[in-house]
């Protein structure tokens, strides 16, 4: 439980939230008790044919019950989900401030539908903990004191009876559900996430797939993990099928229980009629309250698992984030490779490459199509072991804290996120300034395309890049390139898209990175480029 207790601690949710939140619920439920309970008694005595002034009150409390039932449920139901939403915006901010400030290692492991599984449901997950198992076990244990309140103060038997029973359709169903619902959680929550991820891989690599041959084996992928789903929901539902059994039984007895008490308390003249109607037909509404409880238990084990996950994505901590490296703070360190080779698991490696690159000189590795010269290049930066030989900087190896730290990479299909053209280019740096900013745009030839944009430079961009064009999305990843803080950065395939303007602005930012003293390592299949590298290095056998 201690990753649950930490995600909703990162919540932000008071305990006075949870405490509104649960009073309202309490009146609303406790309207239906107290509804019951008037009901009855005033059912009983208008069968004694009193004068109408002696009923005119309870006739004013049952209607006055029956329409703040409904107006505490809505206001119950404004407090908790305000409580839940809230506290999942500010847990969802500060799981990607921890997930950005994690090691390159750890953030390159998870793919793109692990993360819309855990940054997605999960956290949805985590903040259902509050509406629908906190709260409800709030309401249910207030809910049942006024209700054996209600029933113990005419017959104090009666009370003690309905208390046994409502403490056992708390317990015995939650004893049953636990075990079972655990694993069922864990199961649904797991199988979930892969549904997430096969449905997201089929969905964006349709084209590769299609391509490769592998449609039939994803759609395959994504129909098991369908089925397995679907087990896991049947498993869930078990447990909730016996609690119910219990609940309603157990609801029986109390019933029974209260018409006997009452009735023997009549013949023996120790309460009234109407009042004996009040002990027999409260216990009626006494367990819509205890009734949740199941449920409650599901959704803790759906929450803990969702927070163990999202625990296992971004790890732990106060969320705290550092000051980032200010634009143009780099530090010079030679980067040496020593029979260096670079391998995806099942792959030919590369050949071995040993060099030595100085700070604010160019490497220019080249070689034919599938030959791992991305491969090599994820190596060079450290998110990837090397197949053989060594990586480092100065004397040491290169290792994932050094990566995007000291060795920063464009990838060749780097994201264009949908907001600002100023916020995309401080992904690369978070405190760069408007004015560093159009300075980059300047050197790779976008300043002219950003002034004619509808907000210039606060114009948001469609996610993925869809708005802009391949040379302009080309143009944009390398200003967020210039203005990077690591002082090696490695660049694939930069030239792609670009036209002959767009390659002369290219040149120009290498010469300007160069200038500042930081080492630019470059994945190009463009021979015309090779002469701003003061080495080269092929692949190719």
């Amino acid at each position: 439980m201690r990753p649950l207790i930490a995600a909703l601690r990162d919540t932000g949710v008071r305990p006075a939230q949870i405490a509104l939140a649960v009073a309202a619920g309490t009146m609303a439920l406790g309207s239906a008790v107290g509804l019951a309970a008037v009901a009855a008694w005033l059912i009983a005595r208008a069968a004694e044919m009193p004068s109408p002034a002696d009923i005119a009150l309870a006739a004013v409390i049952v209607r006055f019950f029956g329409i703040t039932r409904g107006l505490f449920r809505y206001l119950e139901r404004l407090a908790s989900h305000n409580t839940a939403l809230s506290g999942v915006v500010t847990l969802r901010e500060r799981v990607y401030t921890r997930l950005a400030d994690n090691t390159a290692d750890r953030v390159l492991s998870l793919s793109r539908g692990e993360i819309v599984a855990r940054l997605g449901a999960d956290l949805d997950s985590v903040g259902d903990a509050v509406v629908r198992a906190i709260i409800p076990v709030g309401v249910a244990v207030t809910v049942s004191l006024l209700a054996v309140g209600i029933v113990g103060s005419q017959l104090p038997i009666a009370g003690a009876a309905l208390a046994v029973c409502l403490v056992l359709a708390g317990l015995v169903p939650a004893v049953l559900t636990w075990r079972s619902a655990s694993i069922a959680a864990t199961m649904g929550t797991l199988a979930h996430a892969r549904v997430s991820v096969a449905a997201l891989s089929s969905i964006e690599a349709a084209t590769e797939h299609r391509v490769w041959g592998t449609r039939e084996a994803t759609s395959a992928e994504l129909a098991q993990a369908n089925a397995d789903a679907e087990l896991a929901q049947e498993a869930t539902a078990r447990p909730a099928a016996w609690s119910a059994g219990t609940q309603t039984l157990l609801s029986g007895l109390a019933l029974i229980a209260g018409v006997g008490f009452a009735v023997v308390a009549i013949r023996a003249g120790d309460i009234s009629g109407p009042a004996g109607a009040m002990v027999a037909l409260t216990p009626l509404a006494a367990f819509e309250a205890v009734g949740a409880i199941p449920n409650a238990i599901q959704q803790l084990f759906r929450s803990r698992a969702a927070a163990q996950r999202l625990d296992e994505a971004v790890g732990s901590g106060d969320g705290a984030t550092t000051p980032g490296p200010s634009v143009g703070s780099t530090t010079a360190a030679p980067l040496f490779l020593r029979d260096l080779s670079a391998a995806w698991p099942g792959m030919t490696p590369t050949r071995p490459v040993s060099t030595t690159v100085p700070p604010g000189s160019c490497l220019a590795i080249t070689g034919a199509s599938g030959v791992g010269k991305t491969t090599l290049l994820l190596t060079i930066a450290g998110a990837m072991q090397p197949h053989a030989g060594t990586v480092g900087l100065g004397d040491a190896a290169v290792t994932a804290s050094d990566t995007g730290a000291v060795i920063a990479m464009t990838a060749e299909d780097a994201h264009i996120f949908g907001t600002t053209v100023l916020e995309n280019l401080r992904v690369a740096c978070g405190n760069v300034t408007e004015t560093q900013a159009r300075g980059a745009l300047d050197t790779v030839g976008l300043d002219a395309w950003v002034n004619r944009l509808p907000g210039g430079i606060d114009t948001e961009l469609g996610s993925g890049g869809h708005t802009v064009s391949g040379g302009e999305r080309r143009r944009l990843l390398l200003a967020r390139t210039l203005l990077a803080t690591a002082p090696i950065h490695l660049i694939d395939e930069p030239s792609e898209h670009l036209d002959d303007a767009g390659i002369a602005a290219f040149r120009n930012m290498i010469a300007q990175m160069r200038a500042e003293g930081r080492t630019v390592v470059v994945v190009t299949h463009d021979a015309a480029l090779l002469d701003i590298a003061d080495q080269v290095v092929s692949l190719d056998v």
